[in-house]
């Protein structure tokens, strides 16, 4: 057989009459966006909330430093891994099905999580709730294409599910904050559970189900090449972001690409693909899933640096540099809920290349900031890039959801959700290599001048030149912090130029293909 991608009619079964054309219905629609816009609440919540109860979970269970990262990153593995796979799932059988199953399964997780006794059994059900988050993501956003037909309450409703995944993002802390300050670190898993139960009560009576595909199994050999690609990439790139051994992030990478063009392959001569590849023929598909991509490249990279520039060179404590973030937040949250809106005046090409614009200006605050004076320019370029970002963010799902028919519109969700995880892997790995390789070159010639250990260590980070020099004493000490915080401030100055250098890039390249498209 050719590698060519075989056209073929797929039987699906017709969907729920629409929500507008039953009685109440225009109505009815809204009340299961926030069904789905609840599913989004709760997720960020989740990953949020999480990051504040380690510490106490750690010491309950005596987890190792080896056990503590498998706790945080299981979730993200599974759920990258398997995202591709449910889309595909959520098409066959039906988005609202998949979805309350979803739901059940996240919540039965969480309570085993919360009365875990060992960091395996921990792990295990972390392990278990990317499952079930995998099932969720996809199916929510698959849901809104059935839902609202029309493009401009199709943006509406996907700004309004991004502001609630950002919200729960922003008051994730505060909410984790308070639950650890009055009850064991299990409350944080079982937050989601009550809400889920109700999740499953109400979208079974409110949500439609969408078309599915009859007779169509799913292609096990693809969705296992699907996770043989994707779990080892993502591995490599967050082996080379902490800094691990290059021989085993290499391997990893090698694997992971190796499978991903089996996967390719397989996915251009099978009939009933796991990914349909014709997708990409759309130029404005993939422009928006580029923008998608790249935006979560230099975001996640920016965003990395700057925590470590808010505590490490600004010298805050953890929570001061939290709160110094908190407008950033409040930002994601204003330019999600308002790219709708903007979009309806100026074009969905226009505003796209707008919030780009935005971000780009943002970074180039950035590149003025310096090792003694800066904060204020951190906290507005940040400002101005979370609130760009999202403005973008928002409108490429609904331009990917256009460029695809409704069958699709899982596996398109899917698609898009991946990207985002590998941006936010790619740019930790690629944007912190990067940072990491300016400073040491800029703090070169002071470690030459000033031979010792203490400069030696201070030459692998920053983290180790704070701890390295508060060991040596008097001016040398403050003068080996001085120039690692210099070095590592024109680190950040660089990063911020290439990122704003991207976002000028795909921002002509999504005026030029995504304006013909208005």
């Amino acid at each position: 057989m050719n590698d060519t991608t075989t056209e073929t009619a797929v039987p699906l079964t017709e969907p729920e009459p629409r929500l507008d054309a039953t009685p109440g219905g225009a109505a009815r629609r809204w009340v299961a966006l926030g069904v789905l816009a609840l599913t989004a609440l709760l997720l960020s919540l989740d990953v949020s909330v999480l990051y504040l109860a380690l510490p106490a979970l750690a010491a309950d269970l005596g987890a190792s430093t080896t056990e503590q990262l498998w706790m945080l990153d299981i979730y993200s593995f599974v759920l990258a891994g398997l995202l591709v796979t449910m889309g595909a799932v959520g098409d066959r059988i039906g988005r609202k099905r998949l979805l309350l199953i979803g739901a059940v399964a996240f919540g039965v997780a969480s309570a085993f999580a919360a009365y875990a006794t060992s960091p395996g059994q921990l792990v295990f059900w972390r392990g278990v709730l990317g499952v079930a988050g995998a099932t969720l993501m996809p199916s929510t956003m698959g849901l809104i294409r059935t839902i609202f037909t029309d493009e401009k309450s199709m943006m509406t409703a996907i700004g309004v599910w991004y502001s609630c995944f950002m919200g729960g993002m922003a008051v994730g802390p505060l909410v984790g904050g308070l639950l650890l300050q009055h009850f064991w670190w299990g409350s944080a898993f079982l937050l989601g559970v009550p809400f889920m139960v109700l999740l499953v009560i109400v979208g079974h009576r409110v949500l439609p189900e969408s078309a599915r595909a009859v007779g169509v199994p799913v292609d096990l050999t693809s969705a296992a090449l699907s996770l043989g690609a994707i779990l080892p990439i993502i591995h490599g790139f967050k082996e080379i972001a902490r800094g691990g051994d290059t021989t085993t992030a290499g391997a990893s990478l090698v694997a992971g690409s190796t499978v991903a063009l089996l996967f390719l392959r397989r996915q251009r001569r099978i009939e009933n693909p796991l990914v349909d590849l014709s997708l990409f023929r759309s130029r404005a598909f993939s422009t928006a899933l580029a923008v998608m991509l790249i935006g979560g490249v230099v975001m996640a990279g920016v965003s990395f640096l700057s925590t470590q520039w808010l505590q490490l060179v600004a010298g805050l404590e953890p929570l001061g540099a939290g709160l110094w973030m908190l407008p950033a937040n409040l930002a994601l949250l204003a330019g999600s809920s308002s790219s709708a809106a903007i979009a309806r005046r100026l074009g969905t090409g226009r505003t796209m290349a707008a919030g780009l614009g935005i971000c780009a200006a943002g970074l180039a605050l950035y590149t003025q900031i310096g090792p003694f004076a800066g904060l204020g320019l951190l906290v507005t370029g940040m400002c101005l890039a979370s609130f760009g970002i999202m403005i973008p963010s928002t409108l490429t799902m609904s331009v990917m959801m256009q460029s695809a028919p409704p069958e699709r519109a899982g596996s398109v969700a899917s698609m898009s959700e991946t990207s985002g995880e590998f941006g936010i892997a790619v740019g930790i790995a690629g944007l912190g290599s990067l940072a990491t390789f300016v400073y040491r070159d800029e703090l070169s010639p002071y470690a030459a001048e000033h031979t010792s250990s203490a400069t030696a260590v201070a030459l692998d980070s920053l983290a180790g030149a704070v701890q390295a020099a508060a060991g040596v004493p008097g001016a040398a000490g403050r003068e080996l912090l001085a120039a690692a915080q210099g070095a590592f401030t024109t680190s950040l100055n660089v990063v911020a130029a290439v990122g704003a250098l991207l976002f000028v890039a795909v921002a002509v390249a999504a005026l030029r293909v995504l304006r013909a498209a208005d």
